[in-house]
């Protein structure tokens, strides 16, 4: 587990997030095993009780679901699951739109560019 926190945001929504970006592109697969809460703190190096509120905020949103005794799981939820993808390019989009709204780009053009670049990230990545 590979993540770069921000202090903008905190801790725990990053972990969220992380763990919703793993599920959009396919990482973290239905039905699959998480480190637990300990492990997880451990592996990224941050607070136990931070670990205990991402994997809390998890259980609640649906990602994630814990039976007593044994390990946390992903959802099974094949519905909850492709939601997420499209949580992400939504909120994605949405800031997206409002950085660019007040240069006041035309549509197509923004469009343009936009497949432009998309197109050179692919080739590059």
């Amino acid at each position: 587990m590979n993540i770069t926190f921000n202090n903008r945001d905190p801790v725990y929504l990053q972990v969220v997030r992380y763990f919703k970006e793993q599920i959009a592109i396919g990482h973290f697969a239905a039905g699959q095993e998480i480190p637990s809460r300990r492990e997880l703190a451990a592996l990224l190096k941050i607070n136990p009780n931070t670990a205990q509120k991402a994997y809390k905020e998890m259980e609640e949103q649906g990602l994630i679901h814990t039976e007593r005794n044994f390990p946390s799981r992903i959802t099974s939820d094949e519905a909850m699951l492709s939601s997420v993808r499209e949580e992400l390019i939504h909120e994605a989009v949405e800031t997206f739109v409002q950085a660019i709204k007040p240069i006041k780009v035309p549509v197509n053009e923004l469009l343009d560019i936009i497949k432009e670049k998309y197109e050179r990230e692919e080739k590059e990545g």
